[in-house]
């Protein structure tokens, strides 16, 4: 218990620069989706998608290939140094590349007109690669301190830039005329969406200056040998992480090109997609910050003999934690959720949101399942999940996307149901193989008692339609309640055992 506590902890102080951070950013949703209509946050989907998949090969698997060659103390130095290198080396590479050919980028994706946009990314890529490895730094010195503050300080930066110029700067234009002089040096009316973009750059180029100190902390070399080890370990995992993320974003990039109508049409349903796909950002920030602090827990207590009694409980309490917010999301969709968090002109799209939350659910338990392969150096089954999981992504959207209007899997529907067969498949998978090769007595029962009574209590409010709005968010509290009460009679917690002793 006192581990899974430290484990608790760390996700707590990790998860505070991704909570308060996703949500700052969420009032940006509103922002976003009250000022621009859903085909120009398609087109910033789009590129998202696009930098999501390319972040992942530019790093190819060097993070966990840093952790897990790096619990030996004296060899810490020189296995930062040679990841760090070798994705300068490759980050260099990769932007001379994409500078040179920025044009025939742009006319190959079908954005021709924007070649700004591939420029622009194409910087913050490199930007955010090469933080990665000073950030797994940081985890593994357990300085989770300074790990939070740098976050923050790039999080805060870019929704203040965000606020700033599409907010602030078009009303000193159209009410200042000495104003909009003034602005007009930074400032360009014509711009809209551009102002995404700008502000992330601008904000990851501030994090990679402040993490200097990190970066030059120590002497720079390069170690051949271990190199080629590392990068050995890492391969599957770069096919996982691909693959992982063609599971995650891919899908509003194959909306955009497979729906059988006009291109600004699709980036419409883009729009109105990632718009309800948003909502799950309460499920993805919590296993995100978990991860985390996740990594390195299991890395380390993979040393201890009761290890896989201790992998067991923190799986039993994260099912209960997503559960919960799996629950406690769905059953205030409509009284708080929708309302507060995105444009009614994207509120069409509200049928898949339990869908991606239940999908999200699968995709944190398969998170917690892969510290199997990872232990037992045989990632090149990551690698294959996530091969699998790419491959269901692809046939059922390339399937159902363009199926017509009147089918319940047509467009971005048939995009939310692939998503929650792929992380199933994964899942079942992951614990299949890994019983064979790592075997971990989870407790399977209380999966199902946990997931299932969330989903049941979900569907009751699907049955039991309450009008006013007071008693509607009463009873859905109430729902919550029961969750609660259920899983504390079950697991017992200290305190409740603590008070029947007194």
């Amino acid at each position: 218990m006192s581990e899974i506590k430290k484990l608790a902890g760390q996700t707590a102080v990790y998860g505070i620069p991704l909570i308060l951070g996703r949500i700052l950013s969420y009032l940006l949703v509103p922002l976003y989706t009250n000022i621009f209509q859903p085909d120009l946050y398609g087109t910033v989907s789009v590129f998202y998608s696009y930098s999501a998949f390319l972040l992942v090969a530019l790093s190819y698997g060097m993070e966990t290939a840093f952790f897990r060659y790096s619990q030996q103390k004296e060899d810490k130095v020189r296995i930062y140094s040679t990841a760090m290198l070798s994705l300068i080396l490759t980050t260099i590479a990769f932007l001379i590349a994409v500078l040179a050919f920025a044009g025939p980028i742009a006319d190959f994706i079908d954005y021709a007109n924007h070649k700004n946009y591939v420029v622009w990314f194409a910087f913050i890529l490199a930007l955010d690669t090469l933080s990665a490895i000073p950030f797994a730094r940081l985890r593994s010195l357990n300085r989770p301190g300074r790990f939070a503050k740098i976050k923050m300080t790039g999080i805060v930066l870019n929704i203040g830039l965000n606020l700033f110029f599409i907010l602030l700067c078009p009303w000193i234009y159209k009410n200042s005329e000495i104003g909009a002089r003034l602005i007009r040096l930074i400032y360009r009316p014509d711009w809209n969406i551009e102002y995404i973009f700008i502000s992330n750059l601008i904000s990851s180029g501030l994090v990679l200056v402040l993490l200097i100190p990190e970066i030059f902390s120590v002497k720079w070399q390069l170690d051949k040998k271990l190199w080629r080890k590392m990068l050995i370990y890492a391969f599957p995992l770069l096919f996982a992480g691909m693959a992982g993320i063609v599971n995650e974003t891919f899908d509003r990039l194959m909306l955009r090109y497979l729906l059988p109508v006009p291109t600004q049409d699709a980036e419409y349903q883009v729009g109105v997609y990632s718009g309800c796909y948003k909502i799950a950002i309460l499920m993805t920030i919590f296993i995100q910050a978990y991860r985390y602090a996740a990594e390195p827990f299991f890395f380390a207590q993979a040393k201890q003999h009761n290890a896989k009694d201790v992998y067991a409980d923190v799986m039993n309490y994260f099912i209960i934690v997503v559960s919960l917010i799996f629950l406690g999301t769905m059953v205030y969709l409509d009284d708080f959720v929708l309302p507060l968090l995105v444009g009614k002109k994207y509120h069409e799209g509200r049928a898949v949101i339990p869908i991606l939350m239940m999908a999200h659910l699968f995709l944190g338990i398969y998170y917690n399942l892969s510290v199997w392969y990872k232990l037992a150096d045989k990632t090149i089954w990551g690698a294959w999940f996530s091969v699998i999981g790419a491959i269901i992504t692809f046939g059922l959207n390339f399937w159902w996307i363009p199926r017509s209007s009147d089918h319940i899997l047509h467009g971005y529907y048939g995009s939310a149901w692939a998503a929650f067969i792929c992380y199933g498949a994964m899942m079942l998978l992951s614990y299949i193989i890994g019983q064979r090769y790592f075997p971990v007595r989870y407790n399977l029962s209380k999966f199902f008692i946990y997931t299932g009574l969330a989903t049941g209590l979900y569907l009751l409010t699907t049955v039991i339609k309450i009008e006013n709005w007071w008693f509607s968010t009463s009873f859905h509290t109430m729902l919550i309640i029961i969750f609660l009460s259920v899983a504390i009679v079950i697991e017992k917690p200290p305190f409740i055992k603590f008070y029947k002793r007194s």
